[in-house]
């Protein structure tokens, strides 16, 4: 079973990611971070990628390291846009604590269709959506603005 079936709180694992990273305090991994292509094809742009699963034990700051770990590894990768999504009964404090802001309340709903049906395994209530630009962006606005 791997670590985020063991402890995320209200998903499974993902399909795939562009890359993961993990925290330890020791010997001891206490958190992972996975980052993919954003799942929505509307967002899926080339620029911008979605932190897909996060999870810890619990150990303190875990989750706002991983954040800011994450959005630093997808600047050096040359996106510009890292985008996450909460429940809304989640505070987001890690997120804010990484210089995430919301960006918005999503509507909800299944991704089942008449066209291609679906299981949902994951909630389908309205989330939360937070954004973060990273350097690659800040440096592309500054270079439009000279």
């Amino acid at each position: 079973m791997s670590y985020i079936e063991k402890l995320h709180r209200h998903h499974g694992k993902t399909v795939g990611d562009k890359y993961r990273l993990g925290a330890a305090v020791g010997n001891k991994i206490v958190g992972i971070v996975q980052v993919g292509r954003p799942v929505s094809r509307y967002l899926d742009d080339g620029k911008t990628v979605e932190i897909l699963r996060l999870c810890t034990d619990g150990t303190p700051n875990a989750c706002s390291y991983l954040y800011s770990r994450a959005v630093k590894i997808a600047a050096l990768l040359g996106y510009e846009k890292v985008i996450t999504y909460t429940l809304l009964s989640e505070n987001g404090a890690s997120l804010k604590a990484s210089g995430f802001t919301l960006d918005g309340v999503t509507r909800g709903g299944s991704w089942s269709c008449k066209s291609r049906p679906r299981t949902d395994k994951a909630p389908t209530c309205p989330k939360k959506r937070w954004v973060r630009y990273t350097d690659a962006y800040k440096k592309k606005t500054e270079m439009q603005e000279i």
